[in-house]
């Protein structure tokens, strides 16, 4: 089954259509789409989607990009939304979080311990995390390998083989989507090929991402089954084996889906 582990859908973008989007991805074959949060301002829009649809699950996290905005009190405003929470099924994991060294302006440190401080919350809570990995790769496995969190997924990874076979070996899974349905994208389009099969999850990071046949356009969910096509060819496997690997693949990174999966309907 094709499980979108990384896609914004309550991002405004779908103000007008939602409900269109939605329902476009699983007529497609989506069985299940992960909603991460990216601040404290969006937790109840997250968990207002996994809660009007059993196929929807949700994080909660405050994404990179967003700690210079956050307030100093937001980190334990997540600990209060983590534990408010931790008993809803539909509560995947933490996310999204990480570290971004490419946008310019960004205040290293201050990002640094918002995302040391999500990880040993992942730990104590017992979720993965769903991370955003831009240019950090390095300072992100520091961080992973000092505090051990269970798990979760490195989503639109983008690094070198090494550093690849460095989050595989911590007990991540890495995500890929609409960048590596473009030709130029040979790093990309080599990880798909080379790394082992139980590396990949699949993911649209939609709206954003849009694969190469709608460039420049919004990306949305149900874009997902032909980038799983486009990910077979270079794999050079079945559409069925790769669909089906990588679910079982996203069911071990984020183990919560499982059930999640058993809910839907």
């Amino acid at each position: 089954m094709l499980i979108d582990t990384h896609c914004h859908l309550d991002a405004a973008e779908y103000d007008g259509d939602r409900d269109s989007v939605r329902e476009r991805a699983f007529a497609s074959g989506v069985a299940a789409i992960v909603v991460p949060a990216v601040e404290v301002g969006n937790f109840d829009a997250v968990r207002a989607l996994a809660a009007g649809d059993r196929r929807i699950g949700y994080a909660l996290g405050i994404h990179p990009l967003y700690v210079d905005r956050a307030r100093e009190d937001d980190l334990e405003r997540l600990r209060a939304a983590l534990e408010a929470s931790i008993d809803d099924p539909a509560l995947l994991a933490i996310g999204e979080i990480g570290l971004d060294f490419f946008e310019p302006g960004l205040e290293r440190a201050r990002q640094e311990r918002f995302f040391r401080a999500q990880l040993e919350m992942a730990r104590e809570f017992g979720l993965p995390v769903l991370m955003h990995v831009r240019r950090s790769q390095d300072a992100m496995l520091k961080q992973l390998r000092i505090v051990r969190p269970p798990g979760g997924i490195a989503h639109a990874f983008n690094g070198s083989l090494q550093q690849a076979a460095q989050f595989l070996g911590l007990g991540f899974a890495l995500g890929f989507g609409g960048a590596m349905t473009f030709d130029r994208a040979l790093q990309i389009r080599r990880l798909v090929r080379e790394l082992p099969g139980d590396a990949h999850v699949l993911e649209t990071d939609a709206p954003d991402i849009p694969p190469a046949w709608i460039a420049r356009r919004r990306n949305e969910p149900a874009q997902l089954a032909r980038i799983a096509q486009v990910f077979a060819q270079l794999r050079g496997e079945s559409l069925g084996s790769v669909v089906e690997r990588t679910a079982a693949n996203a069911a071990r990174a984020v183990p919560r889906l499982s059930a999640l999966l058993e809910r839907r309907g």
